[in-house]
């Protein structure tokens, strides 16, 4: 499994909670077990007291992305190492499970976690995923969507650092919004007053040129 698909997990995670609209989608254990997504071994330790301990980390995660958004970099790092050392994981070569067209083992790092609890395993693997994108990438590739009130969380990769919204569909709610606040502009300019040249000699009668 490559790196950088690890760096998923703490997406996923944070953009469970929309905290401005006050909505929290993390509310089951079977939530929880679609967070692994094919991890289905890991997911399968989760239970109902994970719910409480899930939440705890996505507020951590979410405070990586905003200090990054915010451009504190080194406050973002601080917090990611801070998760790193609480949750930590093994990195092992793999391959057993994908060959290649000679039949060969596709060696790739694999994070394999010994953890007593699911919450744990996760907060592993977003935790070291995240720092992977982050050392690799830069801690300004970590922002949180622009379209107010949307605030989800993405991963840039963009050629060129100019991404600021977490979908297609936020970037086009975001662009009408500002061409109406745009049109809206322009209305509320008040007309132009007085005469021009042209027009002030137009009504000058015959007897005063």
């Amino acid at each position: 499994m490559e790196l950088a698909y690890y760096s998923d997990y703490a997406v996923r995670l944070v953009n469970t909670e929309e905290p401005a609209r006050s909505k929290d989608a993390l509310t089951s254990v079977e939530v929880i077990r679609e967070l692994f997504g094919p991890a289905t071994q890991m997911a399968r330790r989760a239970t109902d007291s994970d719910v409480t301990r899930f939440r705890a980390v996505r507020a951590r995660l979410r405070a990586v992305f905003t200090a990054a958004d915010e451009g504190d970099h080194t406050g973002a790092v601080d917090l990611l190492n801070s998760l790193l050392l609480e949750f930590p994981v093994s990195p092992q070569i793999s391959g057993h499970d994908t060959l290649d067209e000679d039949g060969r083992p596709r060696w790739h790092m694999h994070l394999a976690d010994h953890p007593s609890n699911a919450t744990s395993g996760y907060a592993a693997i977003a935790a070291m995923g995240l720092a992977f994108h982050l050392t690799e990438f830069g801690a300004d590739r970590l922002g949180l969507c622009q379209a107010a009130p949307c605030r989800n969380a993405y991963l840039d990769t963009s050629t060129n650092r100019s991404r600021r919204y977490c979908s297609d569909r936020c970037a086009t709610r975001a662009n009408v919004a500002a061409y109406r606040a745009r049109k809206r502009q322009e209305a509320d300019r008040p007309a132009p007053t007085g005469l021009s040249a042209e027009n002030s000699q137009e009504s000058v009668t015959p007897g005063e040129r």
